[in-house]
């Protein structure tokens, strides 16, 4: 059954064509009260994000994500392997906390805080702007033939967004690897660094792509938070959203008309200009209603915001509503779906902030040697040979480290020198035996509880099993 010709528009998307191929979107250059606010936001995440990998808290990075060496920093808190546990809760938090505003606010995440729509709306296209025009000086330019005018501004659009690649491609890097390890492979020159000068080029050569040609459909094709959407999404969540009620009336919308009373003839607000299509980023028709391709930019509101305005009509046609809110005229209401996420956000911050608090500075693993048995010194003495793991957490040097056993009387013997130092963020591992007389077990299987000290304070404790003979009394 062929579906009603209002409804065709959810059949395809605007970035193909009906032959199947890429139709290139134009859009508008948006004006009005929520792009400037929205560019004061961008900008300033923008320079967040540009300048977090260089930016040191307590000899830390402050956001660094090197999964080579398995070593991440969040907000200056150093993570390890070992900490693994505490980065799942923070991922959940992140997860939970996006989730919980889409329900209340739809997509607003996508349309003021997600790189992609910031690098894209607020860095590339501006530049597009500046370069080819308007909208319709773009169309213009692409139906234009190869001549001269057109090779100087496809080339020196192209060469600003490599050059803007490039640099984006710099700060990734400086997320994965460190800031100080970025400076130096910049000042041994690319040739020092052969593969990590190719790997520098891909990543450009990607993020080239996605902001040269792939572009809105990254949003509508590649990222999958547009179908998680469809599903969070419920007749309370406030999203940009167009006022059919308003804006179609009795008889629909209608071209404007100077002088006329149009609620006298049933006409709707909406005077049918299309200026909310031609400003959308991703090429929708905002008055179909909500459609996964929308990302709340708002460019929309200020279009109709300023038609409206311009032919004495009320603002907020298309405004930030609730299906509920156009229907009902309801106002927004904090919904039990709402208090149950608050509650499981409140719960893992709660429980992240305690773990947090009650990690240690140092990580210590002694684990007995596998295959080995005890083994027999005189007597009274058994032996169980080990290996250790001390992993210094903090910034700063850890010196006179020795171990003690507290559990039990006996004593600990390190293969090297017993009295060493663990570096900062550093690992130091090696071989020890703990000797124990047999009538300190109690027994096959003790647990033993050892401290490790930094001269005379204690700054970490562990325990390990150590295995003695069945019958030794």
């Amino acid at each position: 059954m062929e579906a009603p010709q209002n409804e065709h528009f959810r059949d395809t998307i605007a970035t193909v064509n009906a032959e199947g191929k890429r139709s290139w979107i134009f859009p508008k250059k948006p004006s009005g009260k929520y792009y400037q606010y929205r560019k004061i936001v961008s900008y300033v995440l923008l320079a967040f994000l540009l300048s977090a990998p260089f930016i040191k808290v307590g000899g830390n990075q402050f956001l660094m994500f090197n999964v080579l060496e398995r070593r991440f920093n969040i907000f200056g808190f150093p993570f390890w392997p070992q900490d693994l546990h505490l980065f799942v809760i923070m991922m959940l938090i992140g997860v939970v906390f996006i989730i919980f505003f889409t329900v209340a606010f739809g997509r607003i995440f996508c349309g003021w805080i997600c790189p992609q729509t910031i690098f894209m709306e607020m860095v590339f296209r501006r530049i597009e702007y500046w370069i080819d025009g308007d909208r319709g000086k773009q169309i213009r330019l692409n139906k234009m033939p190869w001549n001269s005018e057109k090779i100087k501004k496809r080339a020196l659009k192209w060469t600003v967004f490599f050059l803007i690649s490039f640099l984006i491609a710099n700060v990734f890097l400086a997320y994965l690897v460190g800031s100080d390890q970025l400076i130096a492979y910049v000042k041994a020159g690319p040739f020092s660094n052969a593969s990590t000068f190719v790997s520098l080029l891909i990543f450009t050569g990607v993020f080239y792509f996605v902001f040269a040609w792939f572009r809105e459909q990254v949003c509508i094709i590649a990222c999958p938070y547009g179908r998680l959407q469809g599903v969070l999404l419920d007749n309370k969540s406030i999203v940009v959203a167009y006022d059919h009620k308003r804006g179609e009336g009795e008889r629909g919308r209608a071209k404007f008309r100077k002088n006329e009373d149009r609620q006298a003839v049933g006409k709707g607000d909406c005077i049918d200009c299309f200026q909310c299509v031609h400003v959308c980023p991703t090429g929708i028709d905002i008055r179909n209603g909500t459609q996964l391709e929308c990302v709340n930019c708002t460019a929309c509101i200020d279009a109709c915001d300023h038609m409206m305005e311009s032919v004495d009509l009320p603002k907020g046609l298309i405004r930030y509503a609730s299906e509920d809110n156009i229907e009902k005229k309801s106002k927004f209401t904090f919904s039990p779906r709402l208090k149950g996420y608050t509650a499981v956000l409140f719960i893992l911050v709660a429980v992240f902030t305690g773990m947090l608090f009650l990690r240690n500075d140092i990580e210590a693993r002694i684990l007995r040697l596998p295959g080995q048995l005890y083994e027999r010194k005189g007597e009274n003495i058994i032996s169980n040979v080990y290996t250790y793991k001390l992993l210094n957490k903090t910034t700063g040097n850890i010196e006179n480290v020795h171990l003690e056993l507290l559990s039990h009387k006996g004593t600990i013997d390190l293969v090297s020198k017993d009295l060493f130092s663990i570096p900062e963020q550093g690992l130091v591992e090696g071989t020890l035996f703990i000797e124990i007389n047999t009538g300190a077990l109690k027994g096959d299987k003790d647990r033993l509880k050892i401290g490790v000290y930094s001269g005379s304070e204690l700054i970490e404790t562990t325990t390990t099993a150590f295995l003695g003979p069945r019958s030794f009394k």
